[in-house]
């Protein structure tokens, strides 16, 4: 992981919607820190220096280092609760880790190679994703910070699904586990679309001249 993100932390005494709201009013966002087998501990953070991090992509897929009175305990983030219409963050959920235990987190998926991808080099094809993230299972040390999806060999009409995907070590992608109906397609190249256009067309002239 290239990056760290680091949480400062404060106990949260208070708990309910006008204590929330008396939080936020000052600057700060309620949370809750739970899990590992320890009661949940609510919390308070910056809510400034949540912003700042919620726009890095990693920060969503990263263990985090949570420092409470003199203490760092490691977490992943598990919610995001926004307010509708204002750039304001209501509450975080963050769900403490272990260096023994596996953990299950989404990853986004970083395409690579898409404008020399045989497909839309050579065939004039278009690349679509299905996914952009997807949910993996593995130790905290082995969390990536991101799947790199590489589209250079797809030619026009080809898929590439979640088994495909090279994953780093320790790795495994959790829809994968319940069966190989859960293979689904990460990312296809689709026809020209004046291809398309033509081959439907010839197909509805086709089955015009049966029916005459």
């Amino acid at each position: 992981m290239s990056v760290s993100f680091e949480l400062q932390a404060e106990p949260r005494a208070d708990q309910g919607k006008g204590a929330s709201r008396r939080l936020r009013r000052a600057g700060k966002v309620p949370a809750i820190l739970y899990g590992e087998g320890k009661d949940p501990q609510p919390i308070t953070l910056d809510h400034n220096a949540v912003m700042l991090n919620l726009e890095h992509e990693a920060f969503y897929s990263h263990i985090l280092s949570v420092k409470l009175g003199g203490k760092a305990e490691k977490a992943i983030l598990r919610d995001v609760q926004r307010h509708p219409c204002k750039p304001i963050i209501l509450h975080l959920d963050l769900l403490r880790v272990s260096e023994d235990h596996a953990i299950r987190v989404h990853v986004p998926l970083h395409f690579t190679n898409e404008e020399s991808c045989v497909g839309v080099k050579t065939g004039g094809g278009m690349v679509s994703h299905q996914m952009v993230e997807v949910e993996v299972e593995c130790l905290p040390k082995h969390l990536p910070e991101f799947i790199e999806v590489d589209v250079a060999s797809l030619n026009v009409g080809d898929s590439l699904h979640l088994s495909q995907i090279s994953l780093p070590e320790g790795v495994s992608i959790v829809a994968l586990s319940h069966g190989p109906d859960h293979d689904l397609p990460v990312v296809s190249i689709l026809k020209p679309r004046g291809a398309a256009a033509e081959e439907e067309a010839g197909g509805e002239a086709a089955e015009g001249g049966e029916a005459s």
